[in-house]
C-alpha cells in the first residue's frame, strides 16, 4: 500500500484512519466548505470588480468591431483557463463568434521559442509575429508576477493592444504595472479558489462585451 502523506490535501485524513463513516463524514464537510468559500468569493470579485468588467468588457467590443483579435496566455492551469476564455469567444454557445486564440496551444511554437530563445518570450515573441494595433491581449495567472507573462503585456501595450490581467493573491505585477489597463485580482490564497473565480470573471467579461457588440451593431443599423 501507498504509505504517502497526503495531509497536504487533506489534514484530516490520518495515515491511520480506520473509521470509514467519520472519514467520509470529513471529506463531506470538507467538500460544502470549499464549496461555500468558492461562492463567497465569486461573489465578492463580482461584486469588487464589477465596474471594470463592464469598462474592460466595452473595450474589448470596441476593438472586436474595428477588426480586432484577442490573444489569451497563461501558465499552467492558467495556459488551460487561458484556452476555455478563448474558446468561449471564438466559438460561444449563443452570441457572436470573435476572433481569439490561445497563444498556450501550440506545443511547436511554445517548445521552439523555449528552447531555441528562452521561455520568458514564449508569448511576447507570437505577439511580436501575430498580433497589431487594436487586439487584445489578455493573460491569466495565479500569482500576477510571471516573468513571461509580464514581458508579452510589455510587448503587447507597446505595439497598441488592449491589455488585461487576471491574476491572484494581492495582485503581483499586473496589479501595479502600467502596461495593463485592466486587472481583476481574485483576492484569495488558494489557488483553486483564485481560478474559479476567474472563470466566472471571464465569462461575465465575454457578456458583456456580446452585449456591447450588439448594441454597436444596432447602432450602426440605425
Amino acid at each position: 500500500m501507498n504509505d504517502e502523506n497526503t495531509d497536504f490535501l487533506y489534514p484530516f485524513i490520518e495515515a491511520q484512519e480506520t473509521d470509514a463513516t467519520a472519514l467520509l463524514t470529513d471529506l463531506a464537510s470538507s467538500a460544502r466548505a470549499k464549496a461555500t468559500e468558492s461562492a463567497r468569493l465569486q461573489a465578492a470579485s463580482l461584486e469588487e470588480w464589477g465596474p471594470e468588467i463592464e469598462a474592460a468588457g466595452r473595450a474589448i467590443a470596441e476593438r472586436f468591431a474595428a477588426g480586432g483579435r484577442m490573444y489569451t496566455f497563461g501558465n499552467g492551469g492558467s495556459s488551460t483557463d487561458a484556452e476555455t476564455l478563448a474558446s468561449l469567444f471564438a466559438r460561444p454557445a449563443h452570441g457572436r463568434p470573435l476572433a481569439a486564440r490561445c497563444l498556450a496551444a501550440d506545443q511547436a511554437v511554445i517548445t521552439a521559442l523555449g528552447n531555441d530563445v528562452g521561455f520568458d518570450v514564449v508569448f511576447s515573441r507570437q505577439l511580436m509575429a501575430h498580433a497589431r494595433p487594436g487586439d487584445i491581449a489578455v493573460a491569466l495567472s495565479t500569482s500576477g508576477s510571471s516573468e513571461d507573462l509580464m514581458t508579452a503585456l510589455v510587448e503587447a501595450r507597446r505595439r497598441g493592444l488592449l491589455t488585461i490581467g487576471f491574476s491572484g493573491h494581492d495582485g503581483g505585477r499586473m496589479a501595479v504595472a502600467d502596461e495593463v489597463h485592466h486587472c481583476f485580482t481574485i483576492r484569495s490564497q488558494s489557488i483553486h479558489r483564485i481560478q474559479e473565480s476567474q472563470a466566472l470573471v471571464g465569462y461575465r467579461l465575454w457578456a458583456t462585451a456580446q452585449h456591447h457588440l450588439e448594441t454597436l451593431r444596432k447602432g450602426y443599423a440605425s
